[in-house]
């Protein structure tokens, strides 16, 4: 398994907020834009809180394990490992939305903050930036914590058995 680059997650957010913005520019001149659901940031928050959970009860268990207390519950390795595989796929998505929220975001600030009911939608699709954003650090985080001790900045390299240098 592959390490999480921030930079692809940065193109993703830059390249879907440049799509967004110029199809929220498009959309508007043709007909009414769409707006902002609030459910956008709710569910990015609700997944950024669930990935910060899993890598901080994931976190004390590997402690506990590394410790060796007599009352230590083990981790499985696979469901480390499918922990970090739903935290990338959370980040990538939420890269994506957040590009696209954020996009339509300053198409709403550039254009149409006269409005009341477009100012709310910028605030809204803020939300949703910010909760994105929310979801790659959790994601990064849960990555991080997962990382087996003997990783180095090597990418797995001199694991021996062919491993990802994942748990």
């Amino acid at each position: 398994m592959k390490v999480l680059r921030i930079r692809t997650l940065i193109g993703l957010f830059v390249v879907a907020g440049v799509i967004s913005w110029a199809g929220a520019k498009l959309w508007d001149s043709v007909g009414h834009l769409p707006g902002v659901p609030v459910a956008a940031s709710v569910v990015l928050a609700l997944i950024a809180a669930a990935l910060a959970a899993t890598a901080i009860a994931l976190r004390s268990r590997l402690r506990a394990q590394r410790e060796r207390r007599p009352d230590a519950k083990g981790v499985d390795p696979l469901v480390a490992a499918r922990a970090v595989v739903f935290g990338q796929a959370s980040a990538l998505v939420a890269s994506l939305a957040a590009g696209m929220y954020g996009g339509a975001g300053v198409f709403l600030v550039m254009y149409q903050l006269d409005f009341p009911f477009r100012r709310q939608q910028a605030i809204y699709a803020g939300a949703a930036v910010v909760a994105g954003i929310a979801v790659v650090a959790a994601a990064l985080f849960l990555e991080r914590v997962c990382k087996l001790p003997e990783d180095g900045d090597d990418n797995g390299a001199g694991t021996g058995n062919g491993a990802t240098g994942r748990a």
